[in-house]
């Protein structure tokens, strides 16, 4: 039988974070099973390969038929392997508004307060511009401005500031609103998963056994306790035990997976697939929270953005060139390299809607391939009323779950959505970005709130930030207390997106690493008090 002190299920961004800090020093064993590989790759290294990273380190779900959407059927990418999503994503450190936190608490998540919080986001992060009141500069997470990032990114911050749209050059700091180039995840020029910060740096380990390319089919629960967890390599199943507790950060949509194929979940549900009630609990896989998204395109007469064409080919070859001779030049790019933040609701409490810039036309989350060149200007909703589900779709751990993140549904995501739509074509109406020529590919007109509702609902989409299905709380519906233990279950830590009792008000990477961060310290914490 093999036994470790603690098995970490994901080796996502959260438990690469808990994994790293659980098993630095080498006084615990430590077992961290993830579903994907290594993605120790060049290709995954390297930032202006993004597009081209393939099915391989990403598990490509898709929603069920959203009917706010036209009955589209939704893409959920999400990262598989070592670093889990922060090895495929645009790199964007964002740690949400100061907002959130302090809401969050007031919900019932004592210890969850901005000011909680900071510290933590301090301790993971090495930023390159150094120390601060609100920026680490000695942690494993290496943040880096963006030293060749497109022109026509710097003209979309300076056509912003020409509408009196405050410029900031850090969207993490006392003040969120604003517009900018992003600080990004990226470290001499390639990515810097939360692999390479937390788990890369000690794999050799005697006390740390990583084991990639491992199906993780259920926990191990013996009166009441968890003690291990059933995994699947190939054909040779095997259960591995822990003797301290079992970490679960296998994201917002299979983390709640793995509860209810334990037994642990909607008994209804459960009992409608056959799987035998461990723990009725109505709250695992519900209130799913994702940022409902609307793109922009245009196709531009200037050759500057990046696009299809024998010069934009010819620009490629020598930046990828660059790249692998100096780790620097246009390959640097996270795609996504300036954005924003702004209200355009009255009643807003923080601003409520954040742009992602890109410097090329994206359509259909850029499977789609278009010749030419142009620019595009996301623009979503930060805090949807909308809420869904992650169910199962059958008893087989290898099966995707039944994702339902029921965008639009509530109505005052789309009043939201079409104001920051508006803004969008402001910005772009204004120069030196309008001085770039450009086509609207999809023109209406935008004053007409039903026009421009239907084209929402015909092109709108997540921009990848699930979020919610394992919530944290003080009340006993909770599905983790606020030290991230489950209830119900002794040996049971989450930590991971999924416990976030309502979605941050931006990019959900940097958050999910936190929380890893803050799990690790409550386990040692238990761990001391047994």
């Amino acid at each position: 039988m093999k036994q470790y002190d603690y098995i970490v299920i994901g080796g996502g961004s959260a438990g690469c974070a808990v994994t790293g800090r659980l098993a630095v020093g080498g006084t615990r064993s430590v077992c961290l099973v993830e579903a994907g590989g290594r993605n120790n790759t060049m290709r995954i290294k390297t930032p202006g390969m993004m597009p081209f990273l393939g099915s391989r380190p990403n598990y490509l779900y898709e929603t069920v038929p959203q009917k706010g959407l036209n009955g589209r059927i939704g893409h959920q990418p999400r990262g598989k392997g070592l670093g889990g999503s922060s090895a495929i994503n645009a790199m964007v450190y964002i740690r949400g508004n100061a907002w959130d936190y302090d809401n969050w608490a007031a919900m019932g998540c004592d210890g969850w307060s901005f000011a909680d919080v900071l510290p933590w986001f301090r301790k993971s992060e090495a930023n390159e511009r150094g120390e601060s009141d609100y920026h680490g500069a000695g942690g494993p997470l290496f943040v880096s401005d963006q030293k060749w990032p497109n022109e026509a990114s710097r003209a979309f911050v300076q056509s912003a500031a020409a509408l009196q749209l405050t410029e900031t050059d850090d969207f993490n700091d006392e003040r969120q609103a604003g517009f900018g180039i992003f600080q990004v995840t990226q470290r001499d020029g390639e990515r810097w998963s939360a692999s390479r910060a937390y788990v890369e740096p000690i794999r050799n380990q005697d006390n740390l056994d990583i084991r990639t390319n491992t199906l993780v089919e259920r926990l191990i629960v013996e009166g009441g306790r968890v003690t291990g967890v059933a995994i699947r390599q190939g054909r040779r199943s095997e259960k591995i035990y822990a003797r301290r507790g079992v970490i679960l950060s296998a994201g917002a949509f299979n983390s709640p997976q793995i509860l209810m194929l334990s037994g642990i979940g909607p008994g209804r549900h459960l009992n409608a697939l056959g799987v035998p009630v461990l723990l009725d609990r109505p709250a695992v896989g519900s209130n799913l929270q994702d940022h409902i998204d609307y793109v922009s395109c245009w196709e531009s007469e200037s050759r500057v953005p990046i696009g299809r064409s024998a010069e934009g080919t010819l620009r490629m070859a020598r930046a990828v060139l660059e790249h692998r001779r100096s780790r620097s030049g246009p390959m640097t790019t996270p795609y996504a390299e300036a954005g924003g933040f702004w209200t355009v609701s009255a009643d807003a409490p923080a601003p409520d809607v954040q742009w992602h810039f890109v410097p090329a036309m994206l359509e259909d989350h850029g499977r789609e391939k278009l010749s030419g060149h142009g620019v595009s200007l996301h623009a979503c909703v930060l805090r949807p009323e909308s809420r869904g589900t992650v169910r199962l779709a059958s008893r087989e751990a290898s099966d995707a779950p039944a994702i339902d993140p029921n965008f639009l549904d509530d109505e005052r995501d789309i009043a939201v959505l079409r104001e920051g739509v508006r803004l969008s074509h402001r910005i772009a109406e204004a120069p030196p970005l309008a001085d770039y020529g450009l086509t609207d590919r999809h023109p209406i007109d935008l004053s007409d709130d039903a026009a421009l509702d239907a084209l929402i609902r015909a092109r709108a989409d997540t921009v990848y930030h699930p979020v919610g299905t394992c919530r944290m709380g003080s009340d006993e519906d909770a599905v983790v207390d606020p030290k991230l233990k489950a209830r119900g279950l002794d040996g049971l830590w989450i930590a991971d997106a999924s416990i976030m009792p309502k979605i941050v008000s931006g990019n959900t990477n940097a958050p999910s690493i936190m929380i890893g961060e803050r799990c690790a310290d409550f386990v040692i914490e238990a761990e001391k008090a047994a």
